[in-house]
């Protein structure tokens, strides 16, 4: 299966992709804990039903260190006893902050509070960044169909 359309070599969509990820070095860098940062990448990708994303950041985060547990068990987050309360909160955030167009409401009060109880505000900066910056590479993706699978850790730089 191939991609609808190439997002790196075409010229407009590749400049738009270069900002994206400029975006993403600057979360990259953060304090934000590299863990939450793959959890939450995750769970943005298993969202939206972005397989290429899905499959990049669970490659990703094994190869950091991350278990096979957690990794799996991302998607039931709720459930699993495996994730601090920090990252249940990040978590949390993460589900409303994607799922906007499904409550009227946006990201609920409960969440911010939860999430600012455990990340300083540059953390929280970070964290709201992230979300977007997945979404927007999710969205991309699923638009154009990006086949997943074929991801190597660190094929991106």
């Amino acid at each position: 299966m191939d991609a609808r359309l190439d997002l790196a070599t075409n010229p407009v969509s590749a400049k738009a992709v270069k900002h994206i990820v400029a975006a993403s070095r600057a979360v990259e860098a953060s304090t934000l804990p590299a863990a939450t940062q793959q959890l939450v990448a995750l769970r943005t990708s298993q969202i939206n039903g972005c397989g290429f994303c899905t499959d990049m950041h669970t490659k990703d985060a094994a190869e950091a260190g991350e278990t096979a547990t957690r990794i799996n068990l991302v998607a039931t987050w709720r459930e699993a006893t495996v994730f601090t309360e920090a990252e249940r909160a990040a978590l949390e955030l993460t589900e409303q902050g994607t799922r906007i167009a499904d409550a009227s409401g946006g990201v609920t009060d409960d969440a911010w509070e939860n999430a600012a109880a455990h990340y300083d505000e540059d953390q929280l900066a970070a964290l709201v960044s992230l979300i977007a910056v997945m979404n927007a590479f999710n969205r991309a993706n699923v638009i154009v169909r990006q086949p997943a699978g074929d991801y190597r850790p660190g094929q991106f730089g």
